[in-house]
């Protein structure tokens, strides 16, 4: 299965978000669309989505345009974890996971519905939370129960809007190595929006980098973390190294901003009356 976005374009209310899109992903990839914010990250999962509606042919799974698809066919092919999850009702974890059947449920839950639920309960590694209410859990697991509901859908191509961006580093490169082993080992195509070029780096096989709504950058992390096209996607200057996976690292320079820290303590020395 492939999935392919064909020169994509999209707005809100008159203004261009994203411009011309092209990129492709196959199964066995974990890519990243990275790219500053307001650079139409979450507006392009959105849109291969089809949460929203673009021109025909736009997206395509295989050559088929998904357009063309019902929700629930497009449901059976795609999940999708958004930034952030309504978690102010009384469902349990189980319940929350068992959403991700609902493409498949006719009448009601089967006992292979209930199988695939636990299956991915122990795969994400909350089967021990099956019970416990979702509006009481960590971000972190939390974060595995919404993946854990995506997978209960069974797609091919898994999308993830900044799955990492609320979570510590322990729980970062947790769920980081999970999607790396989905993609791996059981053969998804797994998209994810990212800001954290490092994680994107160690992780990911391939990188879109957006700028202003276009694909300014897009190959292997040595090919697209360059110092050039950083200082040009996100304004700042950076060295990038060599980590001994043969990744780059990137760590910004930070002298550019000591002029900007400098006027910030001039501005409360003057205002000595300002009580923040």
């Amino acid at each position: 299965m492939k999935l392919t976005v064909n020169n994509l374009s999209f707005g809100y209310a008159g203004v261009s978000i994203l411009k011309n899109v092209d990129l492709n992903v196959e199964l066995g990839e974990l890519v990243a669309i990275v790219g500053p914010n307001g650079s139409g990250k979450s507006t392009l999962l959105k849109c291969i989505n089809c949460i929203l509606k673009t021109k025909p042919n736009s997206i395509l799974i295989d050559g088929q345009d998904t357009s063309k698809f019902t929700i629930k066919e497009l449901s059976k092919f795609m999940g999708y974890v958004p930034q952030t999850s309504i978690n102010a009702f009384p469902f349990t974890v189980f319940d929350v996971v068992m959403m991700g059947r609902k493409p498949y449920v006719h009448w009601s839950i089967g006992e292979r519905d209930n199988d695939i639920v636990f299956q991915m309960m122990l795969l994400l590694g909350i089967d021990h939370l099956a019970m416990r209410q979702f509006s009481e859990l960590s971000g972190g697991e939390q974060q595995k129960v919404i993946i854990a509901r995506a997978l209960a859908q069974q797609p091919q191509i898994l999308l993830l809007d900044e799955p990492t961006s609320s979570l510590d580093i322990k729980h970062q490169l947790e769920i980081l190595c999970i999607l790396k082993g989905l993609a791996q080992s059981k053969g998804h195509a797994v998209i994810v929006s990212i800001h954290d070029l490092n994680l994107a780096s160690r992780f990911c096989d391939r990188l879109f980098m957006l700028k202003q709504g276009c694909i300014y950058a897009m190959g292997p992390p040595e090919e697209v973390l360059t110092a050039k096209n950083i200082e040009a996607v996100y304004g700042i200057k950076a060295d990038v190294s060599t980590s001994t996976t043969g990744k780059p690292i990137v760590m910004p320079i930070v002298n550019d901003f000591n002029d900007f820290t400098s006027k910030i303590s001039c501005f409360f020395e003057e205002k000595d009356e300002l009580k923040i």
